[in-house]
């Protein structure tokens, strides 16, 4: 139960403002939920830090979303606001901070600028960050030879050389996928041997288009204004420093999804992904997930999307058997 006592002077100063549905985070899913949200006629309002997007702002090109044979990410990004604001999307800048249910069912989410946002419903779309290497390089040729996505780029790189840096499922099975585009893969592996799988180990030895450089790791990456063009490498031993051609370099380190926000416990699996129904629904009433941030089998913008779909319709469904539950309790006079 929130407690109204006890509040800091900061806390007391906070303006609410009340709303059926709260759409955190304006990646695909998010601006998806908010179309549909707003074809519903639902009174709602979409909360991003940043600019409307999502991990579709740091894609260059795409060329796997029905509809569009290739795409600038921040074009496609761009007409997906666009489109969502024709359904009157009430589209935010705005940080938050925490996202809580009260005991009356009621979501109360705090933002740094200050104003409170109280709904019955939240749908999260915050989405997942990849882990990054934080080398000189990295940011400066992401989408111009870096990805953190086999699936979304690896077209882009048919006849290539191209590196896959990493040691775990992600990095072995990914490498693996990458050879139906490239000419030849180097996975680089800061150890001597990886944590994948034995399947997938087995799977990418018996590739003749993978070598595996052992017990290296990537100092900078360097280009041209066209693009990348070499890995500096060290090596974890000796600390002897090398050059590696590559015109693509792939990076499955790691990726966290975005879910800290929530106060309450939620199911989670292993690696901190929600688990929701098959309407998106969590294990807290009332708070629907769509997207990366969800335990699924891959993460493209078309799950992203189709997952919010389901989501806003099921809002709808959500918020009309809580009505109904409240006027049943009003008429006994619970």
């Amino acid at each position: 139960m929130t407690v109204k006592h006890n509040l800091t002077v900061g806390e007391r100063m906070r303006r609410t403002e009340e709303f059926e549905v709260i759409i955190v985070g304006a990646g695909p899913a998010g601006l998806c939920a908010a179309l549909y949200a707003g074809r519903g006629l639902l009174k709602a309002v979409v909360l991003e830090r940043g600019v409307p997007g999502g991990e579709m702002l740091n894609t260059e090109w795409i060329d796997d979303y029905p509809g569009f044979e290739h795409v600038l990410g921040r074009d496609l990004a761009a007409r997906m606001t666009e489109h969502a604001r024709k359904f009157a999307a009430d589209i935010r800048q705005e940080n938050v901070e925490s996202i809580a249910r009260r005991d009356d069912g009621i979501f109360e989410i705090a933002t740094t600028g200050g104003t409170s946002y109280e709904a019955p419903a939240v749908i999260l779309t915050a989405g997942g960050t990849p882990t990054k290497l934080d080398v000189p390089g990295e940011t400066e040729y992401a989408g111009r030879g870096v990805s953190y996505c086999a699936v979304c780029d690896g077209a882009f790189f048919k006849g290539e050389i191209i590196a896959v840096v990493g040691g775990g499922d992600a990095a072995v099975e990914e490498a693996d996928y990458l050879t139906r585009y490239a000419e030849k893969v180097y996975v680089i592996h800061r150890r001597d041997q990886f944590r994948a799988s034995r399947l997938l180990q087995e799977r990418l030895f018996a590739n003749p288009k993978i070598e595996v450089i052992w017990n290296k790791q990537v100092r900078e990456m360097k280009g041209t204004p066209a693009g990348l063009e070499t890995l500096e490498l060290e090596d974890t031993v000796t600390g002897q420093a090398s050059t590696l051609p590559v015109t693509g370099c792939f990076v499955f380190i790691g990726f966290r999804p975005n879910t800290g926000l929530v106060r309450q416990h939620f199911e989670h699996d292993a690696s901190g992904y929600i688990i929701t129904d098959d309407r998106m629904m969590t294990s807290i009433p009332g708070l629907f997930a769509a997207g990366d941030l969800r335990v699924q089998l891959t993460r493209q913008i078309t799950t992203a999307v189709g997952d919010a779909t389901t989501a806003a319709i099921a809002v709808e469904k959500y918020l009309a058997d809580r009505r109904s539950a409240l006027d049943a309790k009003a008429q006994v006079g619970v």
